[in-house]
């Protein structure tokens, strides 16, 4: 008895242990390192392909409960997210290249799983399978799929580029936590001026960027969550500053004042070597970053360790496919699981990992499979995707928009996020203690 896992990343390993955790055998097949996506650099498990952090920690959070849920859920990711973590604020960030080994060891220790590294481009017949190869699928079994089930969608990912700590100038950035939330030392903030701004804005603006393959520039359909930073500028001179480089919540201890802009750099690693330009993903060719983005006075002789990238993702039509058990409303034995299934976010990826393996494990046993209360965070997600109503498709994060409505709905929003984490808490330990209520319909 043994069930088959395909892809090795944040879904497939937390489908993988979910399992095997319960017993069974499980075949995990991860075509690395004998091929790889462009957007993949490691040979580990669970790589961590653009930013470094896993969003808010605040249970009041939408993220937050997100990962409060995992964790009450026996999360094999989280309890690796928990022993890397960086200094991030309010978010929980994790240092990219521990996380991956940590996952990696986890994975290939546990004496019910079997790696088999070679890529697969047909879905098993007749056995029970999770496939959970991401939004970067090889061009073969992507074909396979569309070839299954036709309706499958494509969109532009970005991710941002990572410089040296010891190359940001001191004398143009101060360390600091917007609202003073997390320690001091949690940011580097990058101020500029309005001259400077407006400088650096026109440049951006006008930078040469990447050419893209198989991509209809003058229709491109890219995640708004993950819009290249040049993309958001074209919206107007006044986008980034209410976006990426917002300078709400910061004073600039040598002014005394609030700058006109801020960009953001957040611990890329545990040693704090590297940082990642907050919300600077982007798809200009390299040169262009390195002199658009060095512009930034604190910048001016940053080295690059990393540039910002953009790449193909891939998911599928869902509410027409799949059911919120994560299972194919034409093959019970046959699951998906992350971002291919359109949740958008690496612990929503990992988050349908969960409930994709707990499902297999059922269907192999013959047990009704598993669906969360809706009032759950993980739940609402799976129902999303599954949700017949939803007419035009697209990725989907944790929001607190996708609950049931409260009975009694606070004005302040942090209260109004309190209550629907109290809410979701108490249902789903519910759940775990096997009892029931309407909010399982």
């Amino acid at each position: 008895m043994e069930i088959n896992v395909i892809g090795a990343g944040l879904a497939g390993c937390e489908a993988a242990m979910q399992i095997a955790e319960r017993g069974v055998r499980v075949k995990l097949y991860e075509m690395k390192p004998r091929k790889k996506t462009p957007a993949h650099k490691s040979d580990l498990f669970g790589e961590l392909v653009c930013s470094n952090s896993l969003k808010a920690m605040r249970t009041e959070s939408a993220a937050g409960l997100l990962k409060e849920e995992m964790r009450r859920l026996g999360s094999f990711l989280m309890k690796c997210a928990d022993k890397c973590r960086v200094p991030a604020g309010g978010a929980l960030a994790v240092d990219r290249d521990i996380f991956a080994e940590l996952v990696t060891e986890g994975i290939k220790n546990h004496p019910l799983i079997t790696v088999i590294n070679e890529e697969v481009t047909e879905i098993p017949k007749d056995e029970i399978s999770v496939i959970a190869t991401g939004p970067l699928t090889s061009d073969s079994l992507a074909a396979e799929i569309e070839r299954m089930f036709g309706d499958s969608l494509s969109f532009f990912d970005a991710a941002a580029p990572i410089v040296t700590a010891e190359s940001i100038d001191p004398e143009y950035s101060f360390a600091a936590s917007r609202y003073e939330r997390g320690g001091e030392d949690d940011y580097i903030n990058c101020p500029m001026n309005k001259e400077e701004y407006e400088r650096f804005y026109h440049e951006l603006v006008n930078a040469e960027r990447a050419p893209l393959h198989d991509f209809d520039v003058n229709n491109p359909k890219v995640y708004e969550g993950c819009m290249p930073v040049e993309v958001l500028a074209q919206r107007g001179e006044g986008t980034l500053r209410f976006g990426p480089m917002k300078p709400v919540g910061l004073t600039d201890p040598k002014t005394g004042h609030r700058p006109w802009a801020v960009l953001q750099l957040r611990k890329e690693n545990t040693a704090g070597s590297l940082y990642n330009l907050v919300g600077f993903q982007t798809n200009l060719k390299f040169p262009e970053q390195k002199r658009v983005f060095s512009m930034i006075p604190a910048l001016h002789d940053a080295e690059f360790m990393r540039y910002g990238v953009m790449h193909r993702n891939t998911f599928l039509c869902s509410p027409k496919i799949l059911n919120s058990d994560f299972s194919v409303k034409e093959n019970k034995k046959l699951f998906f699981a992350g971002q291919i299934t359109g949740v958008e976010g690496y612990m929503e990826s990992a988050a349908s990992g969960i409930l994709a393996g707990i499902n297999a494990v059922h269907t192999i046993r013959e047990e009704s499979t598993v669906v969360l209360p809706k009032t759950t965070m993980i739940g609402a997600l799976s129902r999303y995707i599954a949700d017949p109503e939803v007419k035009k498709f697209q990725p989907m994060g944790a929001n607190f928009g996708i609950l049931p409505a409260l009975e009694s709905r606070p004005r302040d929003k942090k209260e109004r996020g309190k209550a629907y984490a109290e809410r979701a808490l108490k249902d789903l330990e519910s759940y775990l203690n096997g009892e029931k209520n309407e909010n399982y319909s």
